[in-house]
């Protein structure tokens, strides 16, 4: 009996050695770091409770739009603006709802966008303020649609087809 215990023993101070080597630290130390980094250069988002909320889409792209009385800025994934936005057209792309609705600096934006590129994004954000506005004050919906901001644009790509090289673009021809 005594011999048996010392092979359970011996076992499991095995089983406690190879347990310690099979953990990864640096996964945890990248995450740290990254978040770290993030953290000095966000910028502080309010309590979105009473926020208006309103889903802008364009191409791939998703904008989930918060929309509060303020000042006009305008936050775009914990980014401001102009860093998110460089060239300066995504940006007009975004103040043309306050623009048409005469609402220059009357709200705050906070907004989450995903998928896409940058100019669907812009064009989703865009139609994401074009509706928050819309529900935060409905007189303006009449210069909203005649600018054609309320309608989303349903331009996707279309899928790659078999047999050719893109969607549309076919083989090369051979004649021999």
């Amino acid at each position: 009996m005594a011999t048996e215990t010392k092979k359970t023993t011996a076992k499991a101070t095995t089983v406690k050695k190879a347990a310690p080597a099979k953990k990864v630290a640096t996964p945890k130390a990248t995450t740290k770091t990254a978040a770290a980094k993030k953290s000095a250069t966000t910028v502080a988002t309010p309590k979105l409770n009473n926020a208006i909320y309103a889903t802008g889409k364009r191409k791939d792209s998703v904008a989930r739009v918060y929309m509060l009385p303020g000042k006009g800025n305008i936050v775009i994934n914990e980014r401001p603006m102009a860093e998110y936005f460089r060239r300066p057209v995504l940006q007009m792309i975004l103040n043309q709802p306050f623009a048409v609705t005469k609402r220059e600096g009357a709200y705050d934006v906070f907004v989450m966008v995903m998928g896409g590129g940058l100019s669907g994004q812009a064009g989703a954000v865009k139609h994401g303020i074009s509706k928050a506005l819309e529900k935060s004050e409905p007189d303006l919906r009449a210069a909203l649609k005649a600018a054609g901001f309320l309608t989303r644009d349903s331009r996707v790509v279309e899928r790659k087809h078999y047999g050719y090289h893109k969607a549309r673009r076919s083989t090369q021809f051979s004649k021999r």
